[in-house]
């Protein structure tokens, strides 16, 4: 493992300008924290000037097109655009944005005085190219038709588009579209080194578990109070449960609500759970000969038990739901369908209509052959394991076979290229930008996605969604979003299971926690510790 310090570039950095700079960023990337030297005025990280934050996720590249979900979220790059605790897209590094009547043309206004952490000044060049090499990488970018990005003055850029795409502003949103110093790229447009915009500058990078960011002093926002903060990735929820008791992290997410109340019995920690726009899903591949029609994948619905699922396995009742959006996204959630569709013998009749019959085993069999499938699901989400259980004991009781297999989440993706995933329980995020609408273009539309639908047709729901993305009108945007759910709830190519509640422990030495239903900031700079 290496770790990469930034601190030596930036004391480098006041004594040197131009070209130098950059032969003294390649020299000193590799130099680690330990080999540092300590000026008198120098602030070094400890307990008391350090926010230690800790979650499952790994990070192994700082490349923002690649996990750049966890740079923003610890405000080291910022995007054009941001969202509001309500799905509304506000200003970022962009202060105006506008698009033609044509919906082809988008103009943004780029925010003053904004500084990158090498010193350079943000401006509409620099802008240009960092979305230039974002829109070569694998990212939300490319799902716009992109003809042009060009810089018009100083502070202004224009994107052109060769068709319109009503989400267009939601993609800027999305972390792999943050900006960055031009002098954070190689020629081929790699990130060598990370200069953002954000309160926070990385200081040291330990991949794949751990970096440490600090303080930045010109940041043109709201000044942060505390000098450093740490993200160390805790695998196990039982790891992270004992980060959040002993005061290790002072912030920990993802606990599992099992475990909630060995936290909230005590007097150092205060746990809170929020809603997000996130939805557990069983991914069904519609290909597969058993799965084939939507009565039997309907079936499969009706045989969970949602409701003892939330309460008992998950902690929490009312979570269950049968839609792949809570009720929040109110365009793509449909009113009168209930949150549970469990009816065991409807089930039993249903897949009865289809050839299934119950063999001396009690596994269903149609011309001899067994109702056996698979359903792989990963740990990073340990309340996924649990749940994969709990329907593996339900369809048991339906007469299937379920076999889980716990795996890393790469194997999903990776058995939907290959076509061998017959079923994988999921977590979706629909919050990756203030639209959902590029996330159910990608999920669900023409054969559907790596986390979306496998072997799905539907020309209603391709055609619906491409005129989704064409449409500048709210009320029918509305019309036509009501159709794709409507068509997704009857067909079943995706089973929904809950909706999520994130449960994060905050210690009582942190002041002003704020959580973002999006995930995209965890608002440091504005926190204070004890």
């Amino acid at each position: 493992m290496t770790e990469i310090s930034y601190a030596s570039i930036a004391k480098k950095k006041k004594l040197i300008r131009g070209l130098v700079l950059a032969s003294v960023v390649a020299a000193g990337a590799a130099i680690t924290l330990s080999n540092q030297e300590t000026s008198p005025e120098q602030v070094t990280p400890n307990k008391s000037n350090t926010l230690s934050i800790s979650g499952p996720w790994e990070i192994s590249s700082l490349d923002p097109s690649k996990q750049g979900y966890m740079l923003i979220r610890m405000q080291v790059v910022e995007t054009l655009l941001n969202v509001d605790g309500k799905g509304i897209i506000t200003s970022g590094l962009a202060t105006k944005w506008q698009s033609s009547e044509d919906g082809l043309s988008w103009h943004f206004t780029l925010r003053d005085n904004v500084t990158f952490h090498d010193g350079s000044k943000l401006d509409a060049e620099a802008v240009v190219r960092s979305l230039a090499i974002a829109q070569r990488k694998h990212g939300t970018l490319n799902k716009a038709e992109i003809r042009s990005i060009s810089a018009i003055s100083d502070n202004e850029i224009l994107i052109e588009l060769s068709k319109p795409y009503a989400a267009f502003a939601s993609l800027l949103t999305n972390y792999s579209n943050a900006i960055l110093s031009p002098a954070s790229y190689e020629p081929n447009g790699a990130v060598k080194t990370l200069y953002g915009t954000g309160p926070y500058q990385m200081e040291s990078f330990a991949p794949p578990h751990k970096f440490l960011v600090k303080k930045f002093d010109g940041y043109w926002g709201e000044e942060a109070k505390i000098d450093f903060a740490t993200y160390l990735t805790g695998h196990r929820a039982e790891s992270r449960l004992l980060q959040a008791k002993s005061g290790e992290a002072d912030i920990v997410f993802n606990l599992e609500p099992s475990m909630l109340g060995q936290l909230k019995s005590g007097n150092e920690v205060q746990v809170h759970s929020e809603l997000i726009p996130r939805t557990m899903l069983v991914k069904v591949n519609a290909g597969h000969p058993f799965l084939n029609e939507a009565r039997a994948r309907k079936a499969l619905s009706m045989a969970i038990d949602r409701a003892s699922i939330a309460k008992n396995v998950l902690g929490v009742p009312g979570s269950e739901t049968t839609q792949i959006m809570p009720s929040s996204m109110s365009q793509w959630f449909i009113k009168d369908v209930k949150n549970s569709d469990f009816d065991l013998d409807l089930a039993r009749s249903n897949l009865a209509d289809l050839g299934w019959k119950r063999g001396e085993n009690g596994t269903l069999e149609r011309d001899g052959v067994p109702f056996k499938l698979t359903m792989i699901t990963y740990a990073d989400r340990p309340e996924l394991t649990t749940v994969a259980t709990a329907i593996q004991a339900q369809w048991a009781k339906l007469g299937v076979d379920l076999k889980v297999d716990v795996t890393n989440s790469s194997m999903i993706p990776a058995g939907h290229q290959d076509g061998s995933l017959e079923t994988a329980l999921i977590a979706r995020n629909f919050g990756f930008s203030a639209d959902p609408l590029p996330i159910i273009s990608s999920d669900f539309a023409n054969g559907g996605g790596d986390w979306g639908t496998m072997n799905w047709e539907n020309a209603k729901v391709d055609s619906t969604i491409d005129r989704l993305l064409h449409n500048h009108d709210a009320t029918r945007a509305f019309e036509l979003s009501q159709i794709v759910a409507q068509e997704i709830y009857q067909d079943a190519p995706v089973i929904a299971i809950s909706s999520y509640s994130q449960h994060t422990s905050v210690n009582k030495r942190v002041k002003h926690f704020r959580f973002d239903p999006f995930e995209r900031n965890y608002f440091i700079n504005q926190m204070e510790i004890n």
